[in-house]
């Protein structure tokens, strides 16, 4: 009898191990990286882990992260909960049994295939690539004076993680080769090639980031681009960034190795689901043959609030002058942007903008213009207002209202614009625009009304517009008055899904003059 109830004991022990169940356990990992927006975590093994599942950390048991993509060892994660993350946090995740299913011997060779899948390592970077490439025409024909014909080529590519590595490679290029037949062409430069953008990134850590070549860093957008070497590096939302070296040449936009720059910034950067911000506070020493040519601080801050306020501000205050052998560190605060954007609902937003500028001095670059340009280097200020609202299903509205001054009463304006789109035509079908712009200055007043006629075919692929715009001109010191007609049709049909054609036309007439203008693009992307 003793015999029979150990015999059922130990049978009752394994009927879980009989029947596929797994025991309970626990994984361990450990944070390896925090960035501003991810958390990376490391384990042996990943297998039980499924996107979506939450871990805790190991010294408080509380969930703080969630999963929102894994490979084989590493879990990319989201903070919840406003835990505090730091690297090195031993992180757990507590297994939940699953039961084993035994699979026929009829699929073993799908089971085989399936089995290697799980086995490759899936790419901590992922290789994307995107890119474009134009060619394009335009020529004027006109009645009273030379025709004029221009040739334009741009290439614009962003190839991250090739090869599912650390690097990086972007660029935009731009040529331009313009044709006259007037002998007016010898007094410009009728070819040309632009460099924007031509970089190559690396990435040491997910937080430390290393950039060689041109490049304008987003954080540092009113600088420019950079020709030289920029680093940046997190820790956790905080960041700090450095760089060092040229201005583009002023001239022709090419490499100048006289105008050497170098500087660095801090910020800090958050998001989540109901705030995302970025602010950068920076200093930047640019020179002009050894000698300081401009010194000053900047500021930038970019934040969406609720999803439906977002604010972007920028400033910069120069800390160096130099006139007439005089050097001072006196602040002068050289411009000034704030812009509001607040979303009510979906049927109206409004918008809000001030900016005030001042001529930039480059006290070694303009040396012999430099008392000329602070003779007359008032602050340009503007101010600006729009709204746009769907007052009825199928109809847009929008009207702005913007202003221009400064304290001489030179340079002001004064300017209105208002449109309305009917985008659900139902007798016709199509969308039709209707716009106004009047704009009142020292010197002229304009008033410019058009409309706009949409329709596309063959399902989207073949896309026309036709259009009407009347200009009336009518400057302050003169007599006559100017009435300009424009009438035009652009036609753009998508060959594939990647590659698109398009032709325009528009007949220009004002006064004793007749003009024609074609343009034709080819765009392929990839």
């Amino acid at each position: 009898m003793k015999k029979l109830l150990n015999f059922i004991m130990a049978f009752m022990a394994l009927v879980p191990i009989m029947s596929g169940q797994e025991i309970d356990k626990t994984l361990t990992g450990k944070v390896t990286f925090v960035t501003s927006q991810n958390i990376y975590v490391r384990f042996t093994d990943t297998e039980p882990i499924a996107i979506g599942d939450s871990l805790q950390l190991k010294a408080s048991s509380a969930s703080c992260l969630v999963v929102t993509s894994k490979s084989t060892t590493s879990c990319v994660c989201e903070i919840i909960n406003g835990c505090a993350v730091e690297k090195g946090d031993a992180v757990t995740y507590n297994v939940i049994p699953k039961k084993k299913i035994e699979a026929p011997k009829i699929v073993k060779e799908e089971l085989t295939l399936g089995t290697t899948d799980l086995a490759e390592e899936e790419p901590f970077y992922k290789e994307d690539i995107r890119g474009r490439i134009s060619a394009s025409s335009q020529s004027i024909i006109a009645s009273n004076r030379d025709d004029r014909h221009r040739f334009m080529g741009r290439l614009s590519l962003n190839a991250d993680h090739l090869r599912n590595s650390k690097f990086s490679f972007n660029t935009y290029l731009n040529y331009r080769q313009i044709l006259d037949s007037g002998e007016s062409s010898s007094l410009r430069q009728n070819s040309l090639f632009r460099v924007y953008n031509l970089a190559a990134h690396y990435e040491v850590l997910p937080s430390l980031s290393v950039i060689l070549g041109r490049n304008i860093n987003p954080k540092i957008s009113s600088l420019g681009a950079i020709d030289g070497l920029q680093a940046e590096k997190y820790f956790g939302k905080k960041y700090i960034g450095a760089i060092v070296g040229f201005r583009p040449d002023i001239f022709d936009f090419g490499f100048n190795s006289n105008l050497l720059q170098y500087g660095g910034y801090v910020g800090v950067a958050t998001d989540s689901d109901d705030l995302y911000s970025q602010t950068t506070l920076g200093f930047i020493q640019q020179q002009n043959s050894g000698e300081i040519d401009r010194r000053y601080a900047y500021f930038q801050h970019n934040s969406t609030i609720l999803k439906n306020l977002n604010v972007f501000s920028s400033l910069e205050v120069d800390l160096f002058s130099n006139l007439n052998n005089e050097v001072s560190n006196d602040i002068r605060l050289t411009n000034l942007y704030v812009s509001a954007r607040y979303r009510f609902n979906r049927k109206l937003n409004l918008s809000l903008s001030y900016d005030s500028r001042k001529r930039i001095l480059y006290y070694e670059t303009f040396q012999t213009d430099i008392e000329r340009l602070l003779d007359n280097n008032m602050a340009r200020q503007g101010a600006r207002a729009r709204i746009n609202f769907k007052p009825y299903k199928g109809i847009m509205a929008g009207a702005s209202y913007s202003k221009r001054f400064q304290n001489n009463s030179e340079n002001k304006s004064d300017n209105i614009n208002g449109f309305v789109t009917f985008s659900r035509l139902s007798n016709i079908g199509g969308r039709l625009s209707l716009s106004y712009n009047r704009n009142d200055s020292n010197y002229l007043l304009s008033n410019i009304g058009s409309a706009r006629y949409y329709r596309d075919f063959l399902r989207g692929r073949l896309n026309t517009n036709v259009y009407y715009r009347y200009v009336h001109y009518d400057y302050v010191n003169m007599l006559n008055t100017f009435d300009q007609h424009y009438m035009g049709a652009d036609v753009s049909y998508n060959i594939t899904r990647k590659l698109l054609f398009s032709i325009s036309g528009e007949y220009t007439m004002y006064n004793q003059e007749n003009n024609i203008r074609i343009f034709t693009r080819l765009i392929q992307r990839f």
